[in-house]
C-alpha cells in the first residue's frame, strides 16, 4: 500500500482514550481500528501468511491470556531483570543524548519500541531534566515504517532531530525496512535536513545498528506479553479493507483487558532502578562511546547457517533472540527452540511457553542468541 498524503493530517492518539499509558508519556500515530474484528487463529493466520494468502499485517493474532504459573514467570523475570533493563535504558539514552548537538524527538516502533520509548524518555528527565517529544509509529516487514506518520513527523519537528526506537534487533530485518523507508520520506524532504535510518534498541544481538544499551542477548521483560505490557495496544494493522489513503497504519486497544495490565508496573519497575544504576551507567559511558559499533549484522549471517542445518528455506521462520523467540510461542506457529545451554536458567517463561506450545527444545552450545524460535514450514507435520 503506497501511502497518499493528505493535506490534512490525522492528529495523535493519546490516553486513556487510547491505550493505558498517560498522555505526556506517547502519542500514537495510529488510526483506532478497536472496533474492528481482526483477530483470526493462530493456524489459520499461519497458513495465510506462508502461503501468500495474505500479509500478516492484515489481521492480528488472538491475544495470550497467560496463567497463573505464566503470570509468576513474569513476576520474577521482570523483577530479576529490571536492574540490567534500567542500565540498558540508562546507556542508550546517554549515548543518543551525547551525540546530537540538539534534544532528540523520540520516536518508538510500535509495540514493542514503545515502553523503551518511555523509558528513555524518563530517565532524560531524571539524569538531565529534558521533557523529550515521544511518538510511536508502525513499521511492517514488506511494507516499511508509515509513511504518513513520517509526514507527520516532519511538519512538526526537525527530521534531523528524530530518533527511531525499538526494543531489541534480530537479523536486521526492521533495520532494513527503516533504510528503504526513510529513504523515500527523504526524497521529499529538502537535501540534508532528511531522518536518519539509525535504530537505537536496548539490546543489539544482532549487530544491527551502533546505538545500543548491549549487545548482549537478555530477557526484556516487555517481550513476555502483548498488549498487557504494551499500554493495552494491539501490534499494528494494514489493510486496504480498514485504512484510508492519508490515514495511519492502524490498531486495536483492548480496553477490556485492563485488568490484566501491567504496563505501568513494567515502566514504574525499571524507572525506579534508575538511581541505583546512575553511577554505573557513568562510568560505563565513555568506553562504551570508545567502543568499535560498527554493526556487523552478524545474526543474519547466523540465522542463515542455522536456516540450512534445520532445513528450512525462509528465513523469515527462523526467529533470533529472547523476543523474537516469545513472539513465535506466543502468536505463531512453532516447530523448534534452540536454547544456548548456559541461559537456561533465565527463559523459564520461553521454555513454559514451548511446552504448552508443543515446540521441541534443543539445547546448543554455539550461538550468540540466547535462544533462536522455529517457526514450522507450511506443509511440514512434524
Amino acid at each position: 500500500m503506497t501511502a497518499t498524503l493528505p493535506s490534512a493530517l490525522p492528529p495523535a492518539l493519546h490516553g486513556p482514550a487510547f491505550g493505558s499509558y498517560r498522555a505526556e508519556e506517547v502519542g500514537w500515530l495510529l488510526t483506532d481500528l478497536s472496533g474492528a474484528d481482526l483477530e483470526a487463529p493462530v493456524e489459520e493466520r499461519e497458513e495465510a501468511v506462508q502461503s501468500g494468502a495474505a500479509h500478516y499485517s492484515e489481521s492480528l493474532p488472538v491475544e495470550y491470556q497467560p496463567g497463573p504459573e505464566y503470570q509468576r514467570l513474569f513476576d520474577r523475570a521482570l523483577e530479576s531483570s529490571a536492574g540490567t533493563l534500567a542500565h540498558a535504558v540508562g546507556l542508550v539514552t546517554e549515548l543518543v543524548l551525547a551525540e546530537r548537538a540538539r534534544p532528540p524527538v523520540l520516536v518508538s516502533l510500535a509495540r514493542a519500541g514503545t515502553p523503551v520509548g518511555i523509558l528513555m524518555r524518563r530517565w532524560a528527565r531524571a539524569a538531565h531534566g529534558l521533557d523529550l517529544p515521544h511518538a510511536a509509529v508502525s513499521i511492517l516487514r514488506g511494507r516499511g515504517i508509515d509513511q504518513v506518520a513520517l509526514a507527520y513527523l516532519a511538519a512538526r519537528h526537525d527530521p534531523r532531530d528524530v530518533v527511531f526506537v525499538d526494543g531489541w534487533t534480530g537479523k536486521g530485518a526492521i533495520s532494513r525496512e527503516l533504510a528503504g523507508s526513510v529513504a523515500r520520506a527523504n526524497a521529499a524532504l529538502p537535501a540534508g535536513r532528511g531522518f536518519s535510518a539509525e535504530l537505537a534498541v536496548l539490546a543489539d544481538p544482532g549487530s544491527c545498528t551502533p546505538t545500543f544499551g548491549t549487545r548482549r542477548d537478555f530477557l526484556i521483560a516487555s517481550a513476555c506479553l502483548n498488549s498487557t505490557v504494551s499500554g493495552l495496544v494491539s501490534r499494528t494493522v494494514l489493510t486496504d479493507r480498514l485504512i484510508a489513503p492519508g490515514q495511519f497504519h492502524g490498531a486495536k486497544f483492548y480496553a477490556d483487558l485492563a485488568p490484566a495490565d501491567v504496563s505501568a508496573r513494567f515502566l514504574d519497575t525499571v524507572s525506579d532502578r534508575f538511581a541505583a544504576v546512575a553511577g554505573r551507567v557513568a562510568a560505563d559511558l565513555p568506553a562504551h562511546r570508545a567502543a568499535d559499533r560498527t554493526p556487523t549484522w552478524s545474526g543474519r549471517a547466523t540465522v542463515q547457517r542455522l536456516a540450512a542445518e534445520h532445513g528450512i528455506a525462509d528465513l523469515d521462520l527462523v526467529k533470533p533472540g529472547v523476543g523474537e523467540t516469545t513472539r513465535v510461542l506466543l502468536r505463531r506457529v512453532p516447530e523448534k527452540v534452540l536454547v544456548r545451554r548456559d541461559a537456561v536458567a533465565d527463559l523459564g517463561h520461553v521454555l513454559l511457553l514451548a511446552d504448552q506450545r508443543g515446540a521441541a527444545v534443543e539445547l546448543v552450545d554455539d550461538m550468540a542468541y540466547a535462544c533462536v524460535g522455529l517457526i514450522r514450514p507450511l506443509g511440514r507435520t512434524t
